[in-house]
């Protein structure tokens, strides 16, 4: 019997639905994201793919995976209901003082995101911990009380707790959990010992605070995803993406929505790793272009970068240090508000300015018909004739060519230019902005991005990956099979995981390994019950080991990767080797004699690697170049030919200016690129010997 398996992406503007059966089959499409009631989408996007398959919801029988954006967008729109604060007495102002640092000395009126949590609902507790993890003060059962009596007034629903070195130990924020539980139990608690069990108070502070100001959104949301999962006749509770690259069950994800933030592109990021290994492309750049951001993300080695913080909601897209942190794992990437909804406008100094405002799906570019008057990336593309108006979405979803035209003639005005000039300086400059990012985002990790391949995906990946990787100097352009929900197809090819970390500070020639080995196997045991949870059998389970580590007296780690559990052979001087030439590598020095100081003890807890993938599209003829349209390029128009995907077969050599369409996207290649198809069902392009 066909056994299905099922993923469900719901991005900024489209919610993307994928179908795969053990044969290879596959069922995709695509529906506006349903921002009111997201689980509308979801299973509006269920029924189009199942329906596309002739098969009942009790027919998939395998995994069911999900990538949201319901985090993130409670971030961004600030929307969320009242949550507290509860800190040890003396640090009320931790969220507001940070750590202190400038990240522009130069800027006198510098901006910092405004805590989630504010003062008025920031609380104390006359409570100590030392940095040995000894308790010295109990939490007075009194102080807690009086103040889920103030939390009571002011609607609070929330709660996070962060106490100074709780890190060492959680007991003063595990009694404060007690206490509500019995007094509160419909205020939902969250403890910087169990969801961030690191150093450094303001970054443990913030990662609780978000995590504390999501749950009371992500927990009735994924409760409610459950049930009507179970009242459809799912044999099966969902999987949801994290951050990290893995899916873990949504119960447990529902308790820590921290780790979703970056859900849906993380996806993306490790399917990039999937093609690099089928290409056999150990670095390449993974560029994710939807409707209303864009990604980027760099693969070395068939693995994506990964960090231990990242930020959101950043006052400067560039600037580090600008938003509010996170010290969870995640895949590292580069996002900006550069997608096909993004808003094209003249800023104060008479200059196009693309994003990173986007009409989202509602009420979308001017071309969905919905209601929206701003010029966006994608009414520039219709205009442009890239896009055509009857086949977007294969004609399901038709565009208003009239309307877009009507928007970029009222931008041109603006800018003293012509309607196709206009719009053709919104595709140039919505394409720099994206190659900027990735520049920016590869240079700061000491990579060198020239050179390397791309993989486009996205609704409106392919439309600008080719400029895209012209301005990035890649000679190559990968468009996957399934471009347009690649990411919700990485979902089924990622293995459930869990990354976890615990501060456990040291110096390397001094660690206590009896109490190494009781860190690991808390972490072992956290990742092993996280596992099971997914449905994962324990002759699966499989962990990895890495340490962060220092010079004594430096303030950043660098991450080594362990080749087993370090606690076997107790090696420090092996570690000790490792770090130097790691070190070394990075900075292009080491300190010889210099004392080393481990920080954090990491530890990965994966499943099997799922074996699933999308069959090749079969070649077909008709649809072959045969049919031109007009197409304004660098200010000219070109009769440029259009080819269906399914059309190009492995022996066709195709030099640009093409456009090649598929339902749910479309490929335009510049001139000076020929395009070929690779046995994956991929099409390649190169860029043409001799080609500028």
């Amino acid at each position: 019997m066909t056994r299905y398996s099922l993923a469900i992406d719901i991005g900024g503007t489209f919610t993307d639905a994928v179908l795969l059966a053990d044969d290879g089959r596959s069922f995709v499409d695509k529906t506006l994201t349903t921002h009111n009631n997201l689980l509308k989408g979801f299973f509006r996007g269920v029924e189009l793919v199942t329906d596309r398959a002739g098969i009942a919801p009790t027919d998939v029988d395998d995994v069911v995976v999900h990538a949201t954006t319901v985090v993130t967008n409670a971030l961004i729109e600030r929307k969320g209901p009242p949550v507290a604060l509860i800190l040890t007495e003396g640090f009320r102002d931790l969220l507001y003082i940070r750590e202190e640092h400038r990240y522009d000395m130069y800027d006198p009126q510098i901006e910092f995101a405004e805590p989630l949590i504010p003062s008025d609902r920031t609380f104390t507790v006359n409570e100590r911990t030392y940095a040995d993890g000894s308790i010295g003060k109990d939490v007075a059962r009194e102080e807690v009380l009086e103040i889920i009596r103030q939390c009571r007034e002011k609607g609070v629903v929330s709660v996070a707790v962060c106490f100074l070195n709780s890190y060492r130990n959680g007991a003063n924020e595990e009694t404060v959990r007690e206490i509500f539980a019995e007094e509160a139990p419909d205020i939902y608690v969250s403890l910087s010992s169990v969801i961030a069990p690191q150093m450094r108070e303001y970054l443990r502070a913030s990662t609780v605070a978000i995590n504390a100001y999501t749950v009371p959104i992500t927990r009735p949301y994924l409760t409610a995803l459950i049930e009507e999962l179970k009242t459809r006749g799912f044999k099966q509770q969902p999987l949801i993406m994290l951050s990290n690259g893995g899916v873990i069950g949504a119960e447990r994800a529902s308790t820590m929505p921290v780790r979703m933030i970056e859900s849906g592109p993380a996806a993306g990021a490790l399917v990039a790793c999937y093609f690099s290994r089928i290409f056999d492309i150990p670095d390449l750049i993974s560029f994710d272009m939807g409707g209303t951001t864009a990604k980027a993300c760099m693969v070395q080695n068939h693995e994506p970068l990964v960090t231990g913080t990242f930020e959101v909601d950043r006052r400067y897209r560039f600037k580090p240090g600008s938003g509010m942190p996170i010290t969870v794992p995640s895949i590292d990437m580069i996002e900006i508000g550069a997608g096909g909804g993004s808003i094209a406008s003249v800023n104060d100094l008479g200059l196009l300015k693309i994003g990173p405002e986007s009409a989202g799906s509602m009420p979308g570019p001017v071309s969905y018909g919905r209601g929206g008057t701003d010029p966006c990336v994608t009414d520039a593309d219709l205009v442009l004739g890239v896009l055509a108006a009857d086949r977007f979405l294969g004609g399901d979803m038709a565009l208003d060519l009239k309307g877009a035209q009507a928007a970029y003639d009222k931008l041109g005005e603006t800018l003293n230019l012509s309607r196709d000039q206009a719009a053709w300086g919104v595709f140039e400059v919505v394409c720099e902005q994206m190659a900027a990012a990735t520049r920016t985002h590869a240079t700061e990790r000491g990579i060198d991005y020239r050179g390397q391949p791309l993989l486009a995906f996205g609704g409106a990946g392919p439309v600008h990956a080719c400029m895209v990787g012209e301005l990035t100097e890649s000679p190559k352009i990968i468009y996957p099979p399934l471009a347009s929900v690649l990411s919700a197809f990485g979902t089924l090819v990622t293995p459930a995981q869990i990354d976890l970390v615990r501060s456990h500070v040291s110096q390397l020639d001094a660690v206590d390994w009896d109490a190494t080995a009781k860190v690991l196997g808390s972490m072992i045991e956290e990742g092993s019950a996280a596992l099971a949870e997914a449905g994962i059998r324990e002759d699966d389970f499989t962990f990895a080991y890495a340490v962060e580590m220092r010079y004594l007296g430096q303030q950043s780690e660098v991450r080594i990767d362990l080749p087993g559990d370090p606690c076997d052979a107790r090696d420090s001087e092996a570690i000790r080797k490792l770090f130097e030439t790691e070190y070394e590598r990075q900075y292009g020095l080491r300190l010889d004699g210099m004392k080393i100081e481990v920080v954090n003890w990491r530890v990965t807890a994966s499943g099997r690697q799922p074996d699933r993938s999308a069959a090749a599209s079969s070649d077909i003829e008709g649809g072959r170049g045969d049919e031109t349209r007009p197409v304004v390029i660098r200010g000219t128009t070109h009769d440029v030919p259009i080819w269906r995907r399914d059309a190009v077969t492995m022996t066709d050599e195709i030099q640009g200016p093409v456009i090649i369409e598929e339902r749910e996207t479309t490929i335009f290649i510049l001139d000076g690129w020929t395009v070929t198809k690779h046995d994956s069902g991929s099409i390649v392009a190169e860029k043409s010997a001799g080609a500028n």
